[in-house]
């Protein structure tokens, strides 16, 4: 059995995941993702589902109804960095009580912060969707 290699891009770690829009949409998703190359493959296949339940992706935190990060533990530090953007998201909540906080991957069972609306510890695509509806 051939082992798969699990590459990791420190220029993509925290990038946004951002998908074409579609006009009808009027919610907004903002995905964040962190750790191997299959994380962000992941991401956009979570950005596709949301996107046919009426969200759009967006790179601005500001403008979100929901925030996800799609996360990792194999890398270093990834806890205390996945800790903090949780903290700043935190802030945005308590401006906006709507917002919708969510963690994925395999880190989702460790971080269980008073803030976050959905944790899914593997992404199991319909349970996400039923969390969101």
């Amino acid at each position: 059995m051939q082992s798969v290699e699990k590459i990791i891009r420190e220029e993509d770690q925290g990038k946004a995941t951002v998908l074409q829009s579609k006009s009808q949409n009027s919610k907004k998703v903002f995905l964040e993702s962190y750790g191997c190359q299959m994380n962000f493959s992941d991401s956009e296949i979570v950005a596709s589902i949301l996107l046919d339940q009426g969200y759009n992706t967006t790179e601005e935190l500001t403008e979100a109804d929901l925030i996800l990060l799609n996360t990792c533990s194999i890398r270093e530090k990834a806890e205390e960095t996945i800790r903090k953007r949780l903290s700043q998201f935190s802030k945005l909540k308590k401006q906006n009580k709507k917002l919708k906080i969510g963690v994925l991957g395999c880190m989702a069972e460790r971080i269980k912060e008073k803030l976050l609306d959905v944790m899914c510890l593997r992404l199991d695509f319909q349970e996400m969707e039923s969390l969101l509806l």
